[in-house]
């Protein structure tokens, strides 16, 4: 439950917190306005006491006789005028108390009503008559609003049927109001302080305090809260794939399976860090495997959660334990190179062709990938690598002055051709991540920023080769969809089977968003001209940028729509997908709802 919860922390969190700003502001903002200046009584006039009431005037039953349905009557002072106010069930009515004539409050007396009320420097304008207002809110009936030229923008409203003067409003007050609309999330009447919204913001920070407390207490175990000299001590025993026992270490009581490995020099695949979030850190658990965690779901398919696998980062060393690493050896092996040269294949996409110091072996095959040693730097950012022909599509990137990485940190980048045809020679091909771009504030990735300041002749630090991506043995049609860094394992793989003679039907669906974000494009088109049995097919999503001839949309609904929906016998097809999460997240729902079965699909999720 851990991962989604964190998830769904971190999201509604970033709701909240916002909101949780705009009170912190609009309460401090509302508490620094003049309460004064708030309440309209800067050019407010001070009420004068009451004249005694003239005993010229008709008695109250006189004039309520004339006015059917009347309620009640109320002796008041228009001015200097004695009135009487007679409320009827629907409308309240102004009588002159002398004489019983009815005074209809109209521009002139609302124009006169409201500079009596009013002391300031600024001359009255014309009346408005307004059947309500936001800023007068309280008041039920028509009323009349009286605006003045003075620096405050001063409004008085004053009641159409009484002329009682309501409330003054001014700038200050507007700008609390505006304050004040926000601390109670009312932004239609502003008046409710229950509304929804404020309901659903308390019970979301509830959430968000609770969720807090529980992934606190999910964070820490018992043992972390004691020094690793004084816990047990337990055997760590580490097998390689083909079983034979690599090492044994000692792990302390509590500490995760990675961490015990890294503390011993055993570093495996990760991007995050151990944080649960790649899913790189696979071991295989001997025995008895602890019960899978919706990390474990997250990142591991059901087969392999069935065979023991976990990922290392999540299982904690209670006991002697047993685990195999598929890497084996190359856990703990650091080789060198010489980089031979470095292509930029598009503005965003660079091949980097290594020369290992020694020999390399058969491991070393298509699908696999190496986890490259990026050391601290701190460089300026023109030692970035920028062609001149890409030089528009990096001028528009935002990036820092320095570009650094204050820790070694290790990444992984898979082949992106055979061994074999290269000589022995390693190729790689690298995305940028530019990081600092428009509104996202994250910095340029600490690998991809190292490997673009790389040129020939420069040394080169890696370990490898990791992963369980590779060609399944036999003549099955295949299938094979991807996108961006994507093209890195697709293109050795197909480059393997075609200059190993094989004859089975390929297709390759490669999604990219317009034409110069696609590498090898010539190259692939060249291999569909001389073999029969291959195919090769671009997808731009960007249909603005697309000649009328060339395919448009996403990559796995143009695959679909040209292929698999046609297709005869998908049963006897093997697919190979990788790229973007979200690209290779969709097409892996695709497949499961064409009913292609798990054992047929092998993919490469690079977690990032």
């Amino acid at each position: 439950m851990t991962p989604w919860m964190r998830t769904l922390h971190k999201w509604l969190g970033l709701v909240i917190g916002l909101q949780l700003i705009l009170w912190m502001t609009s309460g401090m903002m509302m508490s620094l306005l003049d309460q004064d200046r708030v309440e309209g009584q800067q050019f407010r006039a001070a009420q004068r006491a009451p004249s005694p009431w003239p005993t010229d005037v008709l008695a109250p039953d006189r004039v309520v006789a004339n006015v059917p349905g009347s309620r009640t009557v109320a002796s008041a002072w228009l001015q200097e005028r004695p009135v009487y106010q007679v409320a009827t069930t629907t409308e309240r009515r102004l009588f002159d108390a002398r004489t019983g004539e009815s005074i209809v409050v109209d521009a002139a007396i609302a124009s006169m009503l409201a500079r009596a009320s009013y002391t300031g420097p600024g001359a009255p304008e014309a009346p408005q008559l307004l059947q309500r207002s936001t800023e007068a809110r309280d008041h039920a009936g028509r009323l009349w609003r009286v605006d003045f030229n003075d620096g405050e923008g001063t409004s008085v409203y004053l009641s159409a049927e009484t002329g009682e003067v309501i409330t003054h409003r001014n700038r200050t007050w507007r700008l609390f109001d505006l304050f004040w609309m926000l601390h109670i999330m009312d932004y239609a009447e502003r008046t409710n302080f229950n509304n929804p919204l404020v309901i659903g913001a308390g019970i979301g920070g509830l959430f968000i305090a609770l969720t807090g407390v529980w992934l606190l207490f999910a964070s820490f175990r018992l043992q972390d809260f004691v020094p690793r000299r004084w816990r047990v001590k337990h055997e760590l025993a580490v097998f390689s794939g083909d079983g034979s026992l690599l090492r044994g270490v000692a792990a302390s009581q509590g500490e995760t399976v990675y961490l015990a490995l890294a503390r011993n020099g055993l570093n495996l695949p990760s991007n995050c860090g151990g944080g649960q979030s790649c899913g790189l850190c696979e071991v295989r658990i001997r025995g008895t495997a602890p019960a899978a965690t919706a990390a474990d779901r997250a990142h591991l398919t059901d087969a392999k959660l069935k065979l023991g696998y976990r990922l290392a980062c999540n299982v904690p060393v209670t006991e002697d334990l047993q685990v195999e690493a598929v890497a084996g050896a190359n856990l703990w092996t650091e080789r060198s190179g010489t980089v031979e040269r470095v292509t930029a294949v598009t503005p965003f996409l660079r091949e980097i062709v290594l020369t290992p110091d020694e020999p390399i072996g058969q491991d070393f095959q298509p699908g696999s990938y190496l986890q490259i040693h990026v050391p601290e730097y701190s460089l300026p950012h023109d030692r970035l690598v920028r062609p001149e022909e890409h030089r528009a599509e990096w001028s528009a990137l935002v990036l820092p002055g320095t570009l650094q990485n204050r820790e070694a940190v290790r990444r992984s980048y898979s082949l992106a051709a055979p061994t074999e045809g290269e000589g022995g020679r390693l190729t790689l091909l690298a995305r940028f991540n530019p990081g600092q771009q428009a509104k996202r504030t994250h910095p340029p990735g600490r690998g991809s920023t190292y490997l673009y300041t790389l040129q020939a002749g420069d040394r080169l630090s890696f370990s490898g080769p990791f992963g369980d991506f590779a060609i399944r043995p036999g003549g099955r049609e295949k299938v094979f969809i991807g996108g961006g860094a994507g093209m890195a394992p697709l293109r050795a793989m197909i480059l393997s089977l075609l200059d190993s003679g094989a004859t089975e039907r390929m297709h390759f669906w490669y999604g990219a968003r317009n034409p110069r974000d696609a590498p090898y494009v010539g190259e692939m088109a060249e291999l569909a001209k001389r073999n029969s049995n291959f195919s090769w097919h671009l997808v731009l999503s960007e249909a603005a940028e697309c000649d009328d001839a060339l395919l448009r949309g996403l990559v796995h609904e143009v695959a679909h729509d040209k292929l698999l929906q046609h297709h005869p016998s998908l049963e006897t097809c093997d697919f190979y997908l990788c790229g973007p999460p979200a690209m290779l997240a969709a097409t892996r729902r695709l497949l499961a709802q064409l009913g292609i079965p798990d054992e047929h699909i092998r993919f490469d999720d690079f977690k990032i």
